[in-house]
């Protein structure tokens, strides 16, 4: 795997390490002992599968709380994605900014996303599929979000045309 820092403190885009042939390639997609060595979380309590019917499918932006924070590790398998990271770590040296990765089933890339960013995507083509492994449970009483157009982070999404849940449609404007 070749990690690439982000521009958000702690985040990374991932690349596979590609062992190619004439029968295509394999590649590492997890390795905890990388991970670690990177100082990154390499706890892996749940993975999710997302699937999303039409372009323009808007997921996000999801968080959790202490004690339950999540750190994410994100790839899209079908389709593609527009995926959203937003540092809402008071202490982090770049709080309140946002990342944004294009992952592709054709590029196979991963975002690395820490505990304390918000996380969303838009799906880019029909028929999406993404894989997320998280470091933590899903805890209820501890998910959150922030709304995905909240001009507090100033996100700049590619599709006009939005397929999204009330619940993201309408988290309140952030306040620190």
């Amino acid at each position: 795997m070749k990690f690439t820092r982000s521009k958000l403190d702690g985040a990374f885009i991932i690349d596979l390490d590609q062992f190619n042939d004439e029968r295509g390639f394999v590649a590492y997609a997890w390795s905890a002992q990388e991970f670690i060595k990177l100082g990154l979380s390499a706890k892996l309590d749940e993975i999710i599968v997302s699937y999303s019917l039409r372009k323009g499918t808007l997921r996000g932006m999801h968080y959790q709380n202490d004690p339950f924070a999540q750190a994410k590790l994100v790839r899209c398998t079908q389709g593609a994605i527009y995926d959203v990271a937003i540092d809402l770590r008071v202490q982090s040296p770049t709080y309140k900014k946002w990342e944004a990765v294009e992952l592709t089933a054709q590029n196979h890339r991963m975002f690395y996303i820490p505990e304390g960013c918000a996380h969303g995507f838009q799906t880019l083509e029909d028929q999406t599929e993404v894989f997320y492994q998280m470091s933590n449970v899903y805890a209820p009483d501890h998910a959150n979000g922030v709304r995905w157009n909240d001009p507090a982070f100033g996100v700049e999404w590619p599709e006009d045309e939005l397929t999204i849940i009330d619940r993201d449609r309408n988290y309140p404007d952030f306040r620190e």
